[in-house]
């Protein structure tokens, strides 16, 4: 499995979080790599109030946070996300965050399909009986990063989780979206695999929360994102139809649509040209 990778793909104006927040990324224990991306540690001491937007990967999360002006640490699963995730950020605090791969989690959580926690955020005691107040606790308020990947790795290694063939496909056709942009038709996706296109909806709903397309769309989305922050002189029309959108004005409305400006207008503002 390939280590974390240092990329800021799906935060949205990553240079006003990063200046904010202290963000780093862990291997987690090599049992646990077939299904755990990785863990994600984000600390912050704000005299001000700051509101972080991401567009979600096709993850599910779970979290272990500490608002500590707020209240005792609590922990949360987080399914995959529709639109935009907003987390409002204040005083000093701290999120322990687990990313399980996408089609990963089900076999932490095999009582359900994945596509019930989409779009939602709720107690992770619900969904994994567990993580509760004092195992968040345990985590949240654990010293450092070496003592904070230790618990996460405690935790996760302490629960049963039987390997899934499923699971490991629905993880494979993924990863193979994720690095190849010139992937755009489910169909194309499923006879490779030799599946019928509601063979491959199914796996997707059961193993990942959301549609094969909605994956490419998002994948897709993510890179524009990710350019539109990175590079200057960009051709939104070439980018537009390398991404396979039908063409700039179909790039421009969804990137207006999920986060809340046109790509040009992002870019300048990500640059400090406000």
């Amino acid at each position: 499995m390939e280590a974390p990778r240092d990329d800021t793909r799906g935060i949205v104006d990553p240079p006003g979080l990063l200046d904010r927040v202290r963000f780093r990324r862990h291997e987690p224990a090599p049992p646990l790599r077939r299904y755990v991306e990785w863990y994600w540690l984000i600390d912050w001491d704000l005299p001000a109030p700051y509101a972080s937007h991401i567009v979600p990967h096709p993850s599910v999360n779970l979290t272990f946070q500490w608002d500590e002006e707020d209240g005792p640490p609590y922990a949360e699963v987080t399914g995959v996300a529709l639109g935009l995730y907003t987390r409002k950020l204040s005083g000093p605090g701290r999120v322990c965050g687990v990313k399980f791969r996408p089609g990963g989690f089900r076999p932490h959580a095999p009582g359900h399909p994945v596509s019930r926690w989409t779009g939602r955020a709720l107690p992770a005691h619900e969904v994994l009986p567990e993580a509760t107040g004092d195992t968040a606790r345990r985590i949240a308020t654990a010293g450092g990063d070496r003592a904070r990947v230790a618990a996460l790795d405690d935790f996760l290694l302490s629960r049963p989780c039987a390997p899934d063939a499923q699971a490991d496909l629905a993880v494979d056709l993924v990863r193979r979206i994720r690095a190849d942009r010139t992937l755009r038709r489910v169909g194309d996706l499923a006879r490779d695999r030799g599946l019928s296109v509601r063979a491959l909806q199914r796996l997707f709903s059961a193993y990942v929360g959301v549609s094969p397309k909605w994956v490419v769309l998002r994948y897709r989305f993510h890179e524009a994102l990710e350019q539109a922050g990175t590079r200057t002189g960009i051709d939104w029309a070439a980018l537009a139809a390398d991404l396979g959108y039908a063409d700039q004005a179909h790039l421009v409305r969804d990137f207006t649509a999920t986060v809340g400006v046109p790509p040009t207008v992002y870019a300048a503002e990500v640059r400090g040209e406000r």
